[in-house]
């Protein structure tokens, strides 16, 4: 009987039985509506903060201190109240919503104290960044929306390079890969990609998520493949093998420096729209700042918040671009048709693997898992005599 890789689609994805097929769309339609209730929370942070005077009364007091520092505390101070006004949506979304679907067993205490560090450093990082924004404002005037999109590159491409090195070890533990039969694997696919060895780990993602997972992640020297070690308990040789070479793709057909570009464009469309949406969104709010004077930070920050939304289809359409490409590198370089559908239906767990094609479009930033499976299964059904499961 001729293989027929609908027949083979449906039976990899019916396989997850019922339950966790309706458990895996209620979690995954739940996670888009928060992308609406994070936007009402962040507008009504907002407006909380403005009503407050917390930022007009720092900048009267910071006002004999130069306008640097006046600017970057302003930033950093917003920030920070913001996030603590919006923990408990952060606890809802992140903790206590992830626990009550089985997507985390991290404990409360330890995701508060990793959330603190977060929010430390998106303050001091942050305020770094909008203090150089505001310096645009103020040296380039009408067009400083044009001048955007080169911080915006040189800001993701220095944290590109030192999250690696910098961030993430302060939230997970990296380590090479242990000796055995999956480290010869890679070693040997690292090879044919002239990856160096020391660039694939494994790291504790068990920490935070149960969810399968690996990424790539740094730039140049600090590039790196990290495999979780819940893909790894949970994923047989040939199965890592197929993820690796996925991320292997990403590595090689360089996604990241595509990203970059397509961000720090997206980022001169998005500060144009901001300098022109200002006035009405800060009235809206109850503000009657100027976008030059930092004290409407939070008007800024809405009106960023809003437009990032609105863009997000298209990130997300770039991404599954990247996602299908990286599939396509596996099949070819790997060749283990049956190990990726495998790996990939542990990710409808958290993603549900059917939605409706709008949605897709709208809201997921891969493929959805029967769309890539189906991609797998006309692979082997076009390379019968090479198919290496």
């Amino acid at each position: 009987m001729a293989f027929d890789p609908a027949v083979a689609t449906a039976a990899y994805i019916n396989g997850l039985g019922p339950d966790a097929l309706a458990k895996a769309a209620a979690y995954t339609t739940g996670s888009h509506w928060l992308l609406l209730w994070g936007l009402v929370v962040s507008g009504l942070t907002s407006w909380i903060i403005i009503r407050l005077g917390i930022l007009d009364k720092l900048s009267a007091k910071l006002s004999a201190r130069g306008d640097a520092l006046r600017i970057w505390l302003i930033c950093s101070v917003f920030l920070l109240v913001s996030s603590l006004i919006s923990l408990p949506w952060a606890l809802y979304e992140g903790w206590w919503r992830e626990t009550s679907y089985g997507r985390t067993s991290q404990p409360i205490a330890d995701y508060l104290s990793q959330g603190a560090i977060s929010i430390a450093i998106g303050a001091l990082l942050g305020g770094l960044f909008f203090f150089g924004v505001y310096a645009l404002i103020r040296k380039a005037g009408r067009t400083w929306w044009i001048w955007s999109g080169g911080l915006s590159a040189f800001a993701i491409s220095a944290g590109l390079l030192l999250s690696p090195i910098l961030l993430e070890p302060l939230f997970n533990d990296y380590k090479p890969v242990p000796q055995g039969p999956v480290r010869i694997a890679l070693i040997e696919m690292a090879d044919k990609a002239n990856i160096p060895h020391d660039r694939i780990f494994v790291f504790d993602g068990s920490r935070q998520s149960n969810n399968f997972t690996a990424n790539v992640s740094g730039v140049m020297g600090s590039a790196r493949i990290a495999i979780s070690d819940v893909a790894l308990g949970k994923a047989s040789l040939d199965e890592v093998k197929a993820v690796t070479g996925h991320e292997i793709g990403h590595y090689v057909l360089h996604h990241i420096w595509r990203s970059v570009a397509v961000l720090s464009l997206l980022s001169i469309l998005l500060f144009f729209l901001a300098d022109r949406l200002f006035p009405r969104v800060a009235r809206l709010l109850g503000s009657n700042t100027i976008i030059a004077d930092p004290v409407g930070f939070p008007v800024l920050m809405f009106i960023i918040s809003l437009l990032s939304l609105l863009a997000s289809p298209v990130m997300n359409s770039l991404t599954r671009i990247g996602e299908s490409e990286a599939d396509a590198y596996s099949l070819r370089t790997v060749n283990l048709p049956d190990a990726l559908a495998g790996a990939l239906v542990k990710t409808a767990e958290y993603r549900n693997p059917r939605p409706h094609p709008l949605a897709e479009i709208l809201f997921y930033t891969h493929p959805s898992v029967e769309r890539r499976v189906r991609t797998a299964m006309e692979w082997k059904a076009a390379h019968p005599a090479a198919t290496g499961s």
